[in-house]
């Protein structure tokens, strides 16, 4: 049934959960930490994908689940610094400095001089919203957006890839579990002993709002769109982080 949804709606839908599940995580960061939530709410998602799916793990061979195993170190490591980066940053200077990674992506894919402009022109845009030349910029913050941006980025081009390799959402049943081990090391420590109902709760929603239905989205969006097309859609994703700041 999802294959009949537009695949521009499916972007759109991706960006408007993820900024959403960034509003719910929000106040779960002073409890648990960036790790903590980066982790809990990757390892429900990665329950929720595996219930769901029922992938035939045995089945595939240690060569087919490469990409996939990929993409899971990649996701836990982009939401584990997009996390870090909104613990320091406002939301939408988050997001918007992240914009880079996909954007980047749709100028490179597009094989066009020309369309370098566009990254150059963001990050004009991203210097002006930030002023660096202040002093008042958070650095780490800053450099964590520009990691989770980086990570995004690589991310499109993996999904494409699983999404052409695996049936249904059987890759995200792969990538999600090890994004959510890629996480632990760091997560664990911090969530330990601050997990009750009311976080845990918090994190299922988050989960749900982020990866669940946003990486099913944005896996049958890609199925459809190319590199380039998709990440200039990501063009409407600071106007989305907008959304979510109102929210925080």
């Amino acid at each position: 049934m999802i294959d009949r949804v537009p695949a521009w709606t499916l972007a759109v839908t991706s960006m408007l959960t993820i900024q959403l599940g960034s509003a719910v995580s929000y106040p779960l960061l002073p409890v648990i930490g960036a790790g903590g939530t980066a982790w809990l709410r990757l390892t429900l998602g990665a329950i929720v994908f595996m219930l769901w799916a029922r992938p035939p793990y045995r089945s595939w061979s240690a060569h087919e689940l490469r990409v996939p195993v990929l993409l899971g170190v990649v996701t836990g490591l982009m939401t584990l610094s997009f996390l870090n980066a909104i613990e320091r940053l406002p939301l939408g200077v988050a997001v918007a400095i992240e914009f880079l990674g996909p954007l980047t992506v749709a100028a490179v894919r597009a094989h066009s001089r020309r369309a370098l402009v566009w990254p150059m022109l963001a990050l004009v845009g991203v210097l002006l919203v930030t002023e660096p030349w202040t002093g008042s910029v958070n650095v780490s913050g800053v450099l964590y957006a520009l990691g989770a941006g980086t990570g995004w980025g690589i991310y499109i081009l993996l999904t494409q890839k699983v999404g052409d390799r695996f049936s249904g959402i059987d890759g995200l049943a792969v990538s999600i579990p090890v994004a959510a081990l890629s996480t632990a090391l760091v997560g664990v420590p911090m969530a330990w002993g601050h997990v009750d109902a009311k976080v845990l709760a918090a994190c299922l929603l988050a989960a749900l709002l982020m990866p669940v239905i946003p990486y099913v989205c944005e896996l049958f969006a890609l199925r459809r769109l190319t590199a380039s097309a998709f990440g200039t859609l990501m063009a409407l994703e600071p106007a989305f982080g907008e959304i979510g700041r109102a929210h925080v």
